[in-house]
């Protein structure tokens, strides 16, 4: 079976390659026959979040065809923290729905 395995070390770089896997092949399989140990060997991919299209799953998660096993890094900042932050840079006039408002339009609409 087909599956992809992706890992970003840092933002904008992007470490994916495609697998030809056994059937009933686990993520850890997928790991373990990639390039991911060999080229990045300080890396302790275990600990990392493991997911598949996007979804958190375990590490014996079973793969089938066409999945797409993607390795997370920890968050380092909260999102909503980083979201009050923004918000407070930018002002309560530049957020929202109704941000941009037409020349002369109520507010709201």
């Amino acid at each position: 079976m087909q599956v992809t395995l992706v890992y970003s070390p840092a933002p904008r770089e992007v470490f994916e390659q495609a697998l030809t896997l056994p059937a009933h092949a686990t993520a850890r399989d997928a790991v373990l026959a990639s390039a991911l140990p060999t080229r990045f060997p300080l890396l302790d991919w275990a600990a990392l979040a493991v997911g598949v299209w996007g979804r958190a799953v375990e590490w014996e998660q079973a793969l089938y065809e066409g999945d797409r096993v993607e390795l997370c890094r920890p968050l380092t900042v909260d999102p909503k923290v980083a979201r009050r932050e923004r918000f407070r840079r930018q002002g309560a006039r530049a957020t929202g729905l109704f941000a941009k408002r037409r020349e002369g339009g109520k507010a709201g609409y």
